[in-house]
C-alpha cells in the first residue's frame, strides 16, 4: 500500500460521514443564521476536522507494533472518530447556549415598551 494512503487511511475512509455530520451541524437549527453563527461554525468544523487528522496521525504512529499491522488503522480510526465527534459535541454544546442566550436577549427587548412612551 502507498504510505501516504496508508498513513491518511483513516480519514480517506471517514470522510463520507465526516461530512455528513458536518452538513448536519451547519444545516441545523435553520435560524438564526448570520455571519457570526457561520464563522463559528465554519471554525468548529475545521477545527474538528484538524483534531481528528492529528488524532488519526498521532494513533497511527503510537500503536503497538507488536499487535499486527491492522493495529495502526484501528487506533488511527478510533482516535480520529472520537476526537472529531468531542470537538462537534463542545461545538454543539456551546452553539446551543449561545444561541439560546441571545434568543432571552432578543424576547427581553422586544417586551420593552418603545423609548418615549410610558406603560399603561
Amino acid at each position: 500500500m502507498n504510505p501516504q494512503v496508508e498513513l491518511n487511511l483513516a480519514l480517506i475512509l471517514f470522510i463520507p460521514w465526516f461530512s455528513i455530520l458536518a452538513w448536519l451541524f451547519w444545516a441545523y437549527p435553520r435560524q438564526p443564521r448570520g455571519g457570526a453563527r457561520s464563522a463559528f461554525d465554519a471554525a468548529s468544523l475545521i477545527l474538528a476536522t484538524l483534531a481528528a487528522g492529528w488524532g488519526m496521525h498521532w494513533g497511527f504512529y503510537n500503536a503497538d507494533p507488536q499487535a499486527g499491522a491492522i493495529w495502526k488503522q484501528v487506533l488511527a480510526t478510533s482516535v480520529a472518530y472520537g476526537l472529531f465527534l468531542a470537538v462537534m459535541t463542545a461545538a454543539l454544546i456551546l452553539r446551543w447556549r449561545w444561541l439560546r442566550r441571545r434568543a432571552a436577549t432578543a424576547v427581553s427587548f422586544s417586551s420593552r415598551p418603545p423609548a418615549g412612551k410610558a406603560e399603561p
